[in-house]
């Protein structure tokens, strides 16, 4: 027997609800009920389709962020990369969902956890792999350790949420990361010589 097939609509309307719940009240706060009650469907509804809180906020982050978009498969080179990042930090949602992903190590642990170890993987290879066509194309020092590389830009992304204005704009947030990589010794083709 063949059951109902599953509504797009209801998994969209769940998904968005539970980012919108985890940006205005955060990780902890966030509950099935509340989640089925903004979506429009029942709490069985929601349960059918993800065991637990943890599972769905985490599938709510993946579809935010595009995590399982095959067609993605990374970067052309770091300042498109960068210019990738500066715009998703340009989005004042995006900002504060990030902190409250962030934020969620201390009052929710399973979720920043559990996308981590589901999710980080494959973007932290991809990064890892933008750096190292860098560093093969002359653009990043050699000797130039790269995981601590991911680390110190991670370190930048966390200090900008947490320091510069929600508003500031894709240009300012782009020359700051690109302020970051100098400082690490890159150097883009055109600096080149």
């Amino acid at each position: 027997m063949v059951g109902r097939p599953r509504s797009q609509e209801a998994d969209t309307a769940i998904l968005a609800a539970a980012l919108d719940l985890l940006i205005e009240v955060g990780a902890e706060q966030t509950s099935i009920e509340q989640v089925a009650r903004r979506a429009g469907v029942t709490r069985a509804t929601v349960y059918r389709r993800y065991a637990d809180k943890t599972t769905l906020l985490v599938r709510a982050l993946e579809w935010s962020n595009h995590d399982n978009d095959p067609s993605f498969t990374g970067w052309r080179d770091v300042d498109h990369m960068l210019g990738d990042w500066a715009a998703h930090l340009a989005v004042p949602r995006n900002r504060r969902l990030l902190r409250r992903v962030y934020a969620a190590r201390d009052d929710y642990p399973a979720l920043p956890m559990t996308y981590r170890s589901v999710n980080s993987g494959r973007r932290a290879a991809m990064v890892r792999e933008t750096l190292v066509h860098a560093r093969d194309l002359g653009h990043l020092p050699a000797e130039l350790d790269l995981d601590v590389v991911q680390e110190l830009l991670t370190g930048a992304v966390l200090n900008h949420l947490g320091s510069h204005p929600d508003d500031e704009g894709f240009a300012k947030i782009k020359a700051y990361l690109i302020a970051i990589m100098k400082q690490m010794g890159y150097r883009p083709a055109a600096m080149t010589v």
